[in-house]
């Protein structure tokens, strides 16, 4: 069970100007990383194919997304600011962690079960 999610401060960086990009519309990337024991260390970002946003949906389609075993989740933004995931994020997200960027700039993870994860900003250069 994942319990922590490690990302580098440059990708964070970089995951909230994409955002800032797409405003007023949500934006969706998928994590690229490893699991290791109950901590998620996330290394890259993908734009999934397709991907669309709207002011208050993200989506992609999922049939065009080749099979890749490290993709261990999904970020995407809530320009409402509300950093919380509703229900259709927890049916539908992709992978068993869900982050959640509230405009402007609060990053918060989760689990396929709502129950709000630990997040750490690395120095770490990618």
């Amino acid at each position: 069970m994942i319990n922590t999610v490690s990302m580098p401060e440059q990708l964070k960086e970089g995951v909230l100007e994409y955002a800032r990009s797409g405003y007023p519309n949500e934006v969706l990337l998928l994590l690229r990383g490893k699991v290791k024991g109950e901590t998620a260390f996330i290394e890259s970002l993908v734009i999934p194919p397709f991907a669309r946003g709207s002011s208050n949906r993200a989506y992609f389609n999922r049939l065009a997304l080749p099979a890749d075993r490290s993709l261990v989740g999904s970020i995407h933004s809530h320009p409402s600011g509300v950093a919380l995931p509703s229900t259709e994020d927890l049916l539908y997200g992709y992978g068993p962690v869900i982050m959640i960027i509230g405009y402007p700039d609060e990053v918060r993870a989760f689990d396929k079960n709502g129950k709000m994860l630990n997040v750490i900003f690395t120095n770490e250069n990618m």
